[in-house]
């Protein structure tokens, strides 16, 4: 039997692999299988899955190559070129006339497939089958195809994750050494430590018994390190190092040692860049006669870790592919705060990402941050993408979120450019949270505040902005000039009994990578989020549920005592801290904040007050009228967690 892969290939099943041409050398199709046993998606009817293998091939000495680090210490074959390859996942309607013409690609986190989850409320799945992994099925039923292909070199050979396969550098043959410094702090007491960061694969010490090997331990950010004896740990084989009297929660332990065999890490940014090019542009669709596969637009999508990714992207130029056509129409980074990331260097380590407690000091939260300036080789090349911004409140105390839009010295708002919105969205922690939420070590209840369904709204927003050139709602950002924005020392958040503020937060540093610890300057300033009496933020867009709260919604949360180091800030996390249920109980609390019954006669007229918040949002585009009824639903769940468990 003879099938048609769509967007891609002629595919023989069961394996299939076609020679193409330019960067994308060919393509292995490893499996295609109908989506959800052929369900009719809306107008844009059945989906079917393509999983495969992408080759590539480039030319190091190509100019828009040259940001790629130690490309020319890379192997190249009889044509000169460097060769890698990278697995790719695609979800795609059957009937190209019935796409909306949009391809949303997702920057993979860590292997992951966050797309799903975060727009059709799935459960997630790197390898979505049943109807629960695939939700409510708004991304089908609205036609986009999504794609994902592999970035990052240092992905667990797991079952469903995305990864890069690409060469070692080495100096003309010669293994290279260098020193890494892996970070570790944890939860719970170990015996052994990772040099990769969390599940990634670490860089191997090239020998365990180099007197460059060191160990430091330090209980703040900003504390002398201790180093420990060398005769009290040891490597426990490559890639672990193992302590007999153990690694204790809630402190920094930073293992420095001497790493051999980088990876060519950045041509991550060349999958990304010439997977979606061959997308755009092979002459493959034409030969097959199928010519409308080829993708009118594009958005690149990236969640934390690949919000930072595309960021980075942007910053070296690689929206040019190899011709200098345009990759990405739209670019939409959640989440990564003012970051970028250890992505494209010599021994990179893709996943630390930074936060208060946890990887402080990677090349991650580092200038540029503005706009303007991460966009300067897309203007040379003009190729500058329509751009999302958005973020949370934990990106303002966790990711110098304020960066983004601020001067470097915290002094005055910087306004965003033409063709980019950024969005703020208040009160919410890094991902979206949950009713009820879930039990983590923190001395507050998790947030709470679920912020997809405005995501949803967004993302039509972006694809009627490609189409049809009609603007998005404009920025809405926590302002200085309106007081939304303060200092640390500034904010004003309310008295509350047996809740503790934190008193510091993320800084980006000047760092010096010369040496490895690197060595901290003075810090640029960063603020955050003002809040008002009951402890909500001022600006930005409010959910229902933080337009006619139930309590205090902050991106911040503190570390339980029972883990060590609790006046430091919980990772990713945020916390939602109830009002009383009633005077009596607020008086007995001696939490002076109106109750809940002074607020709302009812649980009908609270209800009523959300659904009048949400039709607002739907007036604002920042909300769809079908999820108006979610949100309603949604609050119900949560008046009644709150009236039972408060």
């Amino acid at each position: 039997m003879r099938f048609r892969l769509r967007v891609l290939v002629l595919l023989v099943c069961p394996s299939f692999s076609l020679l193409v041409s330019g960067a994308v050398t060919s393509i292995d199709i490893q499996n295609r299988s109908a989506v959800l046993d052929g369900k009719q998606f809306g107008k844009a009817g059945a989906y079917e899955r393509i999983e495969g293998i992408a080759h590539f091939s480039v030319d190091p000495n190509a100019n828009v190559n040259q940001a790629i680090a130690d490309i020319k210490l890379a192997p190249t074959g009889s044509t000169g070129k460097v060769s890698f390859s990278a697995n790719f996942y695609i979800l795609q309607p059957v009937n190209a006339a019935q796409s909306n013409g949009t391809t949303l690609v997702e920057v993979s986190n860590r292997g992951g497939k966050g797309l799903l989850g975060m727009f059709d409320f799935a459960h997630g799945s790197n390898d979505p089958r049943s109807a629960q992994q695939f939700g409510d099925d708004f991304l089908l039923r609205h036609g986009f195809t999504l794609v994902w292909i592999g970035w990052e070199f240092d992905v667990p050979q797991n079952r469903g994750l995305l990864k890069l396969n690409a060469p070692i550098a080495t100096d003309h043959g010669k293994p290279i050494t260098g020193l890494v410094r892996s970070e570790w702090m944890g939860n719970d007491k170990v015996i052994t430590i990772p040099l990769g960061d969390r599940a990634q694969a670490g860089y191997p010490v090239a020998d365990p018994h180099d007197e460059a090997n060191t160990l430091y331990v330090r209980d703040k950010v900003d504390a002398p390190r201790t180093r420990v004896p060398r005769s009290a740990w040891q490597f426990s084989d490559p890639t672990h190092v193992t302590m007999a009297a153990g690694f204790d929660p809630g402190r920094i332990y930073e293992v420095v040692y001497r790493a051999k065999n980088p990876v060519v890490a950045g041509l991550g940014f060349a999958s990304i860049r010439d997977f979606v090019s061959f997308f755009r542009h092979s002459t493959t669709q034409t030969q097959l006669g199928d010519e409308s596969r080829r993708a009118r637009r594009t958005i690149g999508f990236g969640i934390s870790q690949d919000g930072r990714f595309l960021r980075t992207l942007l910053y070296y130029g690689f929206n040019a592919d190899e011709q200098g056509r345009r990759v990405f129409d739209g670019v939409w980074a959640h989440v990564g705060g003012a970051g970028r990331g250890s992505f494209n260097r010599r021994f990179a380590q893709p996943s630390r990402d930074g936060h208060p407690f946890m990887n402080v000091f990677y090349p991650v939260d580092v200038p540029p941050y503005g706009v303007d300036a991460l966009l300067e080789k897309e203007k040379q090349s003009n190729t500058v993408p329509k751009l999302f911004l958005t973020n949370g409140s934990y990106e303002y105390w966790g990711r110098c979120a304020s960066l983004i839009h601020t001067t470097e010295d915290g002094s005055r708002d910087v306004a965003p450019p033409e063709g980019t919105r950024i969005y703020f969205f208040a009160g919410s922690q890094h991902g979206s949270g949950s009713i009820p939420p879930p039990h983590l070590p923190t001395q507050n209840t998790p947030d709470t505040v679920d912020y997809r369904p405005s995501m949803r709204a967004l993302l039509i927003a972006m694809q009627n902005w490609m189409a049809s050139n009609a603007a998005p709602p404009p920025s809405n950002i926590p302002l200085i000039q309106k007081d939304q924005l303060v200092p640390l020392a500034k904010l004003a958040f309310p008295h509350i009994p047996g809740v503790s503020v934190p008193q510091h937060m993320r800084k980006a540093y000047r760092l010096d990578f010369s040496v490895e610890p690197p060595v901290a300057g003075a810090p640029y300033a960063t603020l955050v989020p003002q809040v008002n009496s009951d402890g909500n933020e001022i600006g930005g867009i409010h959910m229902p549920e933080v337009d006619v709260p139930l309590g205090a919604y902050t991106g911040w949360n503190l570390r339980s005592p029972s883990i060590g180091s609790p006046d430091e800030i919980y990772s990713m996390v945020g916390s939602f801290i109830p009002f009383p249920r009633t005077k009596q109980e607020g008086a007995k609390r001696h939490d002076s904040r109106l109750s809940i019954a002074e607020r709302y006669s009812s649980e009908s007229i609270f209800l009523d007050r959300i659904t009048t918040s949400a039709q607002t949002l739907v007036k604002q585009r920042l909300l769809l009228e079908e999820d108006v009824p979610r949100l309603r639903d949604r609050a119900a769940k949560e008046w009644d967690y709150v009236m039972a468990a408060n």
